[in-house]
């Protein structure tokens, strides 16, 4: 082909170009859409967990303040360190164990002439393991109702309770916060287990409880040791409104 026709054939075709962008840039501008008449994300990573409760929300805060650490040797360990066993710490001339049963039971009978302080009968609807208990004073049958202590004495003593006096961990022993009367059997089972081996049987109390065993741990400014540390914060975070 000619080099002038040529010439002439990508002269006629750019102005053709030319004068499709010129009538594009005429174009009337379209009005931008509002933000709420944009269409809503459909991505698959929206967020779809509840918000956590109150409760297990500020005791994962309490929870981060805590100190992580192994704790001490349980070896040096004795009951007789935490003084005397159910004692009148609330100085109400009742002891604790006759106080928990009092406020964990339901239609209680307390014995005539005490002051309605001996609990000789009641019903417990134990939290710990979901089951309705009948409570009745007496040779073996008082054990069908234990007091547990919820941070064990034991547990405490290896993350901190040894290096307070024996005031303090008398008043710890018998302090209403740590104590929960539940089913004897289950308080056996428990022992001085930490939240790593040792959860309530009802899963609806779970919750519960690892938010109460938490509140102890920091009003005593206790440490805890990592893997108790762990099913704490893996136990709150899923408690879920």
């Amino acid at each position: 082909m000619p080099t002038k026709r040529i010439t002439r054939t990508l002269a006629a075709a750019l102005g053709a170009a030319a004068a499709a962008i010129a009538a594009i840039i005429a174009l009337p501008s379209l009005p931008a859409l509002p933000v709420d008449a944009l269409p809503a994300p459909t991505s698959t990573t929206a967020a779809t967990t509840s918000p956590l409760t109150g409760d297990a929300a500020l005791a994962l805060e309490q929870l981060e303040q805590l100190v992580v650490t192994g704790g001490v040797s349980q070896d040096t360990y004795q009951r007789d360190m935490f003084g005397q066993r159910w004692a009148d710490i609330d100085r109400n001339g009742c002891d604790q164990r006759n106080d928990t049963l009092a406020r964990d039971l339901i239609d209680v009978t307390t014995k005539p002439g005490t002051r309605d302080c001996v609990v000789l009968a009641g019903t417990l609807h134990d939290p710990y393991t979901g089951q309705t208990i009948t409570f009745q004073r007496g040779q073996g049958t008082s054990e069908l109702v234990q007091i547990d202590h919820v941070v064990p004495l034991a547990w405490a003593w290896r993350h901190g309770a040894s290096t307070w006096t024996e005031d303090q961990r008398e008043h710890f022993a018998n302090d209403p916060l740590n104590l929960q009367a539940t089913d004897g059997s289950t308080n056996q089972a428990k022992w001085a287990y930490g939240p790593a081996d040792w959860m309530p049987p009802n899963t609806a109390y779970r919750c519960t409880y690892t938010e109460r065993f938490v509140e102890i741990l920091s009003t005593y400014q206790l440490t805890v040791n990592p893997a108790d540390y762990t099913a704490l914060q893996a136990q709150l975070t899923s408690c879920t409104a």
